[in-house]
């Protein structure tokens, strides 16, 4: 009795597997985190503000595709109207690490996200994504201090052992004295604890540092001996991340790696983004390699139809 053949797996689920792993690469960058939505609107009937908020959208988007940090104002159409109630503020800034390409794909994520959590027309919002955040206020709002905690975020579970605080302690005293030589941005590791800091791009180096520090006596307070912290400032951010067996991608738990201006990309992030980067090569070839097995297919079927039609 003859076996019965296996139908092989279709050349298109083949693609749609393979597209969808590289796409969950990128997935991770634009994890939401967290929000902030003014209660009021719009009041203009002739919705000047609302394609004044559109403007400003597009041209936030189209900066993050040349830098990793842009901040302007939109002033009101042609319309009229007072500009002082139209005159819309925005920035966006991207994680110093990131590629200009992941920036936009990032910020590109934003304004519709604003819409979904926020509401339409709201006079001032906030959205933070895991490597972006975009801010606008109409002009004349009022804003936060630098140093307003706006979101925190501590693991639940505990470091064991002893010796973990003054670890901590070490780490986090870092990241206050990278800033300062990073140009803002700080990511490296000390003993097996990962820490990241980053401030707004227009603080000068004496007001990031004095940020950082507000931040980091956060995090002591706030998350204690968790194994991670997020502290999320109005115009700084830092977290830390402790690895028992040593933090991936570093060569080891002892000593300290450091990355400090933007680009490169070590420790961590630098390994998810080589991870990124071989998964989205395989993923390129075998997509190739399923397009050509489609296109055998389909040619084989034609050539089998002209085949049978002259019996």
């Amino acid at each position: 009795m003859a076996s019965k053949s296996t139908k092989p797996i279709s050349p298109l689920i083949i693609l749609l597997i393979l597209f969808l792993s590289s796409s969950s690469s990128f997935a991770g960058l634009t994890d939401f985190i967290y929000k902030g939505c003014a209660n009021q609107k719009f009041q203009d009937p002739s919705g000047i503000s609302s394609q004044t908020l559109k403007s400003l959208y597009s041209t936030l988007i189209s900066q993050s595709s040349t830098t990793n940090f842009f901040k302007t104002t939109a002033a009101a159409g042609n319309g009229g109207g007072d500009p002082s109630t139209t005159s819309i503020t925005g920035l966006y800034q991207c994680r110093g690490d990131l590629s200009t390409t992941d920036c936009n794909a990032c910020v590109k994520k934003i304004p519709e996200a604003v819409e979904r959590l926020c509401g339409g027309n709201t006079i001032a919002a906030r959205v933070q994504l895991d490597s972006c955040y975009l801010r606008y206020e109409v002009v004349g709002f009022p804003s936060a201090s630098p140093t307003d905690l706006l979101f925190k975020r501590c693991g639940s579970t505990r470091a064991s052992g002893s010796g973990f605080d003054d670890r901590l302690e070490s780490a986090l005293a870092e990241i206050e004295k990278g800033v300062g030589n990073g140009k803002g941005y700080y990511a490296g590791e000390y003993e097996s604890v990962y820490v990241l800091g980053q401030c707004e791009g227009g603080l000068g180096s004496g007001e990031c540092v004095n940020c950082v520090k507000t931040a980091a006596d956060n995090a002591r307070s706030a998350c204690g001996s968790s194994i991670y912290g997020h502290i999320y400032l109005q115009q700084c951010y830092i977290g830390y991340t402790y690895y028992p067996n040593g933090v991936p991608g570093s060569g080891g738990g002892g000593g300290i790696a450091t990355e400090t201006g933007g680009g490169g990309g070590s420790g961590r992030h630098g390994t998810q983004k080589l991870v990124a980067i071989v998964i989205g090569g395989l993923a390129g070839l075998f997509l190739g390699i399923a397009f050509l097995m489609v296109l055998r297919s389909a040619f084989k079927k034609k050539k089998e139809k002209y085949s049978y039609a002259g019996y």
